[in-house]
């Protein structure tokens, strides 16, 4: 072994190690409260309702800011009463969750730390949206969610790789879902169950949305169990999200470097989505809430065209 080598690879494994917690962690800072405004939880009619939701222009967003006047109204659907996957209603004497704990197995632990609880309700920790109650969320506070990103590169006939002409870098595709309740693509993921680990409803959520198949379960298995890369956690811009109901997600980016695992898998839609493809990523993608900004983490990981 040369040891006049080791110095450098010892160097180069430092930096890349640095390089993707870099990338890990520059959507969390984009994504705070204080910083970070809401769009699509904002000033529009709530989906499946036709409730409206009272006006907040950018400079209310955030809670430090004296918003004179403001009454949002109050909604949660009515088929949530009663759900397991539920909350009881609230404010309630004899219902009091553990706020910002893991409470038995729900977890009421935000990641953007310690949220404030006001009349007994949780408070939006991005800010105001317009509505206050669940609307068609299941638990009061944050509402944890998964998504996998499953990537592979994009080639053509002769399984050589697709470079693109301005950028000069490889074109990375990723498993993308159209959702049936706003017929936006999205990643493909979906809410942990109580007491689940996150790494059991990455693996679920991607083959019940994106594969719908009866084979190849093992391969699918074991690809997942090689571990994906953790690319953000933290908040989304749910059109769902109320003052005090929000989704939170964990993201993990899965990736076929050789195209010869779940690269090669036909995708088929399941009871979730109305749509599922390979998709080109780069700027001009449209996805549902802030899922373009967490791919755009994953572009920079592996070098790709954006």
């Amino acid at each position: 072994m040369n040891t006049t080598l080791v110095p450098s690879v010892l160097l180069l494994i430092v930096f890349q190690i640095a390089h993707v917690q870099t990338i890990q962690n520059m959507l969390v800072g984009l994504v705070r409260p204080g910083v970070f405004r809401h769009i699509t939880c904002r000033n529009s009619v709530y989906p499946r309702s036709n409730v409206t939701r009272y006006p907040v222009p950018d400079k209310f967003v955030f809670w430090t800011v004296n918003y004179e006047g403001y009454s949002p109204p109050c909604y949660t659907a009515g088929h949530i009463g009663g759900q397991s996957w539920a909350d009881e209603p609230l404010p309630s004497e004899k219902n009091q969750p553990h706020w910002n704990h893991n409470d038995d197995i729900v977890n009421r632990v935000s990641f953007h730390g310690e949220y404030q609880i006001k009349d007994g309700l949780p408070q939006n920790p991005i800010g105001r949206t317009g509505l206050c109650g669940r609307g068609l969320l299941g638990r009061w506070g944050p509402n944890h969610a998964a998504d996998p990103i499953v990537t592979r590169w994009k080639r053509d006939d002769k399984a050589e790789f697709v470079w693109h002409k301005t950028s000069g870098k490889k074109i990375l595709q990723m498993v993308a879902i159209q959702r049936s309740d706003n017929k936006l693509w999205a990643i493909p993921g979906g809410m942990v169950d109580p007491g689940e680990n996150v790494s059991v409803t990455l693996k679920r959520e991607f083959t019940e949305e994106a594969l719908n198949f009866a084979d190849k379960g093992n391969m699918v298995e074991q690809f997942f169990k090689e571990g994906g890369v953790h690319v953000y956690s933290g908040y989304v811009d749910d059109f769902r999200n109320t003052d005090n109901a929000w989704m939170e997600t964990t993201a993990l980016n899965f990736h076929d470097e050789e195209g010869t695992k779940v690269g090669q898998l036909q995708l088929n839609a399941g009871d979730d989505a109305t749509n599922v493809r390979w998709t080109d990523v780069d700027a001009n993608l449209k996805l549902h809430a802030n899922h373009a900004d967490i791919l755009q983490e994953v572009v920079a990981m592996r070098n790709a065209h954006w």
